[in-house]
């Protein structure tokens, strides 16, 4: 049965800290994801644009929203947004909410002028009907490079307000890390993100000006998660100045700026990356995403 007339349609609450509180609810809820950890990153992502479905009790039922996300793709830049957060409560589904949502957050990004759609789900069917296109995913896997630099890094601690700003001040300025396909700043996920994997450490490169997100594994294993910062070092002064020698290298994006080369895997394991956009907007394969760059 249709039940939309008890609900009241809304695109403003982001501004609203009791209806913002009910969209973190619903997120915490279907996702197990708390949102709010973002204010103490810095607050959320300002071009963030929701959307959602209340009741009269001010519970958010249903909720998509759309964010600014500039790319570089084949080396161009690119005007892009992205969705995330879609989500609707189990007694509101199958009555057309969250097709509404999707056709209020596509057309805000016609409206905006948004050259490229972009989103991350486990149902990529959901979304076809509506012009999104699966792109798979590499990383990058090869033996490690000689020994560079010996210059040092110190660690950045998500709980210290001076490495927060200045991991927001990085981004602010990030070169991005590939050519393929790569976003420009993302400063609010990347935090985010960073705070929910506590196996990713995070290092700054005083002498490279950037900061450095990588984790370790069984065998040797070194794998390179993400770079911040208006340079991107080789890999090899990455390791000296981790003081790390590893047998074996893994990079969740294309290796084009590390003077190292790594034969593509595919991640058939991950959420899966979709794109609505001109034919000629799709990025040249084989790339990679950043966990960090998640969305």
């Amino acid at each position: 049965m249709q039940a939309r007339h008890r609900l009241t349609f809304r695109s403003d609450h982001g501004g609203d800290p009791a209806a913002w509180r009910a969209f973190a609810d619903l997120l915490h809820d279907t996702f197990g994801i708390d949102i709010t950890i973002l204010d103490a990153l810095g607050g959320p992502d300002p071009t963030l644009a929701p959307f959602g479905w209340f009741d009269a009790a001010g519970t958010c039922v249903a909720s998509l929203c759309a964010f600014s996300i500039p790319l570089v793709i084949g080396g161009t830049f690119v005007r892009g947004a992205g969705l995330q957060s879609g989500a609707v409560r189990p007694q509101w589904r199958r009555q057309g909410l969250f097709r509404d949502l999707i056709g209020a957050a596509l057309n805000h990004c016609a409206a905006e002028g948004f050259e490229a759609v972009t989103l991350l789900t486990d149902t990529p069917a959901l979304y076809t009907p509506f012009g999104f296109r699966p792109l798979p995913l590499y990383r990058f896997e090869g033996p490690p490079p000689s020994r560079g630099a010996t210059a040092g890094a110190r660690p950045l601690d998500l709980r210290n307000d001076a490495d927060i700003t200045l991991l927001r001040r990085l981004l602010d300025a990030r070169r991005p890390v590939a050519d393929r396909f790569a976003p420009l700043r993302q400063v609010e996920m990347f935090l985010f993100n960073a705070a929910l994997s506590p196996d990713i450490r995070l290092a700054f490169m005083e002498d490279s000006t950037a900061a450095i997100a990588w984790r370790t594994g069984d065998g040797g294993l070194f794998d390179l998660v993400d770079i911040a910062g208006p340079t991107i070092p080789p890999l090899a002064d990455i390791l000296a100045a981790l003081d790390l020698s590893p047998t074996r290298i893994v990079t969740r994006f294309s290796p084009d700026h590390l003077d190292w080369q790594g034969k593509a895997v595919a991640e058939s394991d991950r959420l899966t990356l979709m794109m609505r956009g001109a034919e000629a907007l799709i990025p040249p394969h084989p790339f990679g995403l950043s966990p960090l760059a998640e969305f």
